[in-house]
């Protein structure tokens, strides 16, 4: 994919997740992932999409902030997600804890928030 110059790296990251999950004018706008690309790729087959997704394990995931709600997890996932550190604290923490075990994932909590407001 060949991003506008000036595209910024949360910009490109949502534009490449959407394009490999097939969610584009889903939930990114079609408008909104065609202004950050120079061209427009032809979508991926489902094929393809599956020998991507196929590659992606062994992922660590990091937040310095804890994980709100199980929705992270399961699309983090999704991404080959194996590994998740955070440092705990969310009134959810038991949901986030059930979603990891529900997908063999490690869970780690640190117990160090470094997010500030």
């Amino acid at each position: 994919m060949k991003f506008k110059e000036g595209v910024k790296r949360a910009e490109k990251s949502n534009a490449i997740d959407n394009f490999v999950c097939g969610t584009v004018g889903k939930d990114m706008p079609e408008s909104q992932f065609a202004a950050v690309l120079e061209e427009i790729p032809a979508p991926l087959t489902e094929e393809e999409k599956e020998s991507w997704i196929k590659k992606l394990n062994g992922i660590a995931l990091s937040s310095d902030a804890f994980f709100p709600f199980r929705d992270n997890v399961d699309r983090s996932r999704q991404s080959g997600v194996d590994f998740i550190v955070s440092p705990a604290g969310s009134t959810n923490d038991s949901l986030v804890v059930d979603a990891c075990d529900e997908h063999d994932m490690v869970l780690v909590h640190s117990n160090i928030r470094l997010f500030h407001h």
